[in-house]
């Protein structure tokens, strides 16, 4: 079964692929325990999947901390309201916060400085006084987004952000999870399931298809 390979692989700090529906994004993202995340997943991220590198974060998580989702941000700013958007055209308002860089980065973009700000991120989620420590070790703007996992995962909304840390969960993981979408540099469109299908086969890596997700989700 390709959720519980898809679980095991994560315990042990390797990648999954999720594909989320043909009738939603109809995109694959390389996932990995934000936990377990060093430069070498970073750079494979980079150099396999091509997308945007984020870190998904539970919702309890995100509201100790005193996140909030970027459309609630710029609806409180002086932006032009017409420029926010509400919801994407696969039918889902999107999960983005700010972006952070730890503060022991130095530019933030490399695959050390992305990687140490994933690691530390998930660090965060055990410590006693989350806020506190979020505020004096993440500066933002930076180069790593925080996406917010919405409350009741995927009973509320069916995405790559809910999928992932519902599966971190599953594994018994912090719910801190880094995901990037494969991209495909022959037809610049996302990466089809048919050639996800392959890499996955090819490397080694589970391919969970978010159906089983979800089926799973209801009945359990």
């Amino acid at each position: 079964m390709s959720l519980e390979s898809g679980i095991q692989s994560l315990k042990r700090g390797e990648f999954v692929l999720l594909f989320d529906s043909a009738g939603r994004e109809n995109e694959v993202d390389m996932v990995a325990a934000g936990e377990f995340v060093t430069p070498e997943h970073v750079a494979r991220m980079r150099q396999h999947a091509g997308g945007l590198l984020c870190i998904s974060i539970d919702n309890d998580f995100a509201s100790e901390l005193g996140l909030h989702y970027m459309h609630d941000i710029l609806a409180e700013s002086s932006t032009n309201k017409e420029m926010i958007m509400g919801l994407a055209p696969y039918g889902d308002r999107p999960t983005f916060s700010i972006y952070v860089n730890h503060y022991q980065t130095y530019t933030g973009i490399t695959d050390k400085d992305r990687a140490l700000t994933i690691q530390e991120m998930a660090k965060i989620h055990n410590v006693d006084n989350k806020k506190k420590k979020f505020v004096s070790s993440f500066k933002t703007p930076g180069h790593v987004p925080l996406l917010i996992a919405s409350k009741g995962l995927l009973e509320t909304r069916q995405g790559h952000t809910e999928m992932s840390i519902y599966l971190a969960k599953l594994a018994g993981l912090t719910p801190v999870t880094a995901i990037c979408e494969m991209m495909d540099a022959e037809t610049y469109t996302a990466l089809s399931i048919e050639k996800a299908e392959k890499y996955a086969k090819q490397n080694g890596i589970p391919l969970i298809d978010g159906k089983e997700l979800l089926e799973y989700s209801k009945v359990n």
